[in-house]
């Protein structure tokens, strides 16, 4: 089987080793969000094992190694991993003044992903609709990590915060 590192795909672990999503789950019940159907067949392919102890509030090494060590891989310690990618958990910057701004709109990520629907998408959708500089929030009761990271590649500003343990904000002003 293929070494597991930051960077392997929460899909592709799903379909490469038998009881993964169980083992994750075992690891951190945020994961039971594996369960989604929708959630696997798209965030899945996109989020990596770094993307997902982030959504799970885990410091990304501790998920590797776990998950390394269930399948029978060796640990690795931060310096044996990926030199060019940081494995640390993102630290929250100073927030900017534009999110003062009254949101045009507001998702709740979790009830999106308890109707099997994709918030990916249905955020797009929502942002072509949103003149340039409005803002849209995204409440969460985990980070939105793959939906931050394809907002941020598209050009579009953000700026995550945590409001409690099991609230994250995510504004999305649009470019």
């Amino acid at each position: 089987m293929k070494e597991i590192t930051l960077e392997t795909k929460i899909a592709d672990l799903l379909s490469s080793y038998p009881g993964m999503k169980e083992i994750l789950v075992q690891i951190n019940p945020k994961f039971e969000k594996l369960n989604n159907s929708v959630l696997r067949r798209t965030i899945g392919r996109v989020a990596g094992v770094r993307q997902a102890a982030i959504v799970g509030g885990m410091d990304p090494m501790d998920l590797l190694n776990r998950l390394r060590e269930a399948v029978g891989q060796a640990p690795l310690c931060e310096t044996c991993t990926d030199p060019s990618a940081s494995c640390l958990m993102p630290t929250e910057e100073a927030a900017p003044v534009w999110i003062s701004q009254k949101p045009k709109v507001t998702l709740d990520a979790n009830e999106i992903l308890d109707k099997d629907q994709n918030p990916l998408a249905i955020t797009r959708k929502i942002l072509r609709k949103l003149k340039p500089g409005e803002i849209l929030v995204i409440e969460a009761d985990f980070r939105p990590e793959p939906l931050i990271e394809a907002f941020e590649k598209e050009g579009h500003t953000l700026y995550v915060t945590e409001k409690s343990t099991d609230k994250f904000l995510t504004y999305l002003k649009k470019i």
